[in-house]
């Protein structure tokens, strides 16, 4: 990273066990220290925006149960509890800087929608504008699939590439990744097998997640054009040293020129609904910005209607690209292989991935 380099616009992920010990005892040292950087961001002109977890854990500190649980209505009423115990904590601290805090909630069907997905946009960049600091956390109460299997750090990386942001940070309680000799990875210029080998999971009674989740969320960050930086949340102005453009932990280096706003929507943000398989010739024309015609599909799959969001897969097997249909199921199905001029997906509605 260029010591040069101006940031502008960050986004930080602030893990649980930042602030949070293995029996849900909260540091509320941590939480201060972390307030005051973003204080001294703002004051920089660096906007700071926070996807913060820990509601649960809060929820557990609050109730004194030391074990994370299993059943969902149990972890739902924990993260209503310990959501509003965990802004008031970082209102309290801010409070000491003159900064206010906003509390979005946000599921994954925020990103979905396109309309839902712009006004979270719209939302977060006007809590910037009036020079506050968003604290973005997903809306565990009902995101059931989510708080079941998910973790925070994709939620940040979708917001990374949401509000166009200049760097993600992901804080956590290690240093970056780890290789084989357990020494810390600087850098990673591209996500390869062999640094995917180096995950290794470790299962903690208050959180979800790890290196593996974490390595996700740099997927999607660096296929946006957006770089990735994993470290240690505890330690002394992390923040302010990562401004100054130092690696204090595992650099993943962004490897795209950014997309426009809607397709990066339809690249990382969109749900599919179904899938569509093209011949060669029409995977190497829709890899020259070509439109996608009823001639080069082989078959479909699905359930998806015209507008719907769907994967475009190779011959290989692989999905090569993400598209948005012009027309159903049905209507492909009926019209493919033939040399008609039937449009299934436009260019303009049309990305390739990777």
């Amino acid at each position: 990273m260029n010591s040069q380099k101006r940031f502008k616009r960050l986004v930080v992920k602030i893990g649980s066990s930042v602030f949070a010990d293995n029996h849900a005892k909260i540091n509320n040292k941590n939480i201060n220290m972390l307030c005051g950087q973003f204080a001294k961001l703002r004051k920089r002109g660096i906007e700071v925006v926070v996807v913060s977890s820990g509601a649960v854990a809060s929820g557990m500190s609050l109730l004194k149960i030391k074990t994370r649980p299993n059943k969902i209505a149990d972890l739902q009423a924990l993260a209503s509890l310990g959501q509003v115990h965990l802004v008031d904590l970082y209102q309290k601290y801010l409070n000491k800087y003159r900064l206010k805090c906003a509390q979005i909630l946000l599921t994954w069907d925020d990103f979905n929608n396109r309309t839902r997905y712009l006004n979270a946009k719209n939302t977060l960049l006007k809590v910037l504008e009036f020079g506050d600091i968003p604290i973005v956390n997903e809306n565990d109460v009902v995101s059931i699939d989510e708080i079941k299997f998910g973790d925070n750090d994709k939620l940040s990386s979708l917001v990374a590439v949401l509000i166009e942001a200049d760097l993600l940070v992901i804080l956590s309680d290690v240093e970056g990744l780890y290789d084989d000799k357990k020494k810390v990875v600087n850098f990673v210029d591209k996500i390869t097998r062999e640094i995917e080998s180096f995950v290794k999971t470790k299962k903690k009674n208050t959180t979800v997640g790890g290196m593996f989740s974490k390595l996700q969320a740099a997927k999607i960050s660096v296929d946006a054009g957006i770089s990735c930086l994993v470290a240690d949340g505890r330690k002394k102005d992390i923040l302010l040293d990562i401004a100054k453009g130092k690696i204090p932990g595992t650099l993943f280096s962004a490897c795209r020129k950014t997309l426009g706003a809607k397709k990066r929507w339809l690249a990382f943000s969109s749900k599919t609904t179904g899938k569509i398989y093209v011949d060669k010739g029409a995977e190497d024309a829709l890899k020259q910005h070509k439109s996608l015609l009823s001639v080069g599909v082989v078959d479909c799959k699905g359930n998806f209607s015209k507008g719907d969001s769907v994967d475009i897969i190779g011959l290989q097997g692989n999905v090569f690209a993400k598209g948005i249909a012009d027309c159903s199921v049905d209507e492909v199905d009926s019209c493919k292989g033939k040399k008609s001029a039937r449009e299934i997906v436009h260019c303009d509605n049309l990305v390739i991935l990777g």
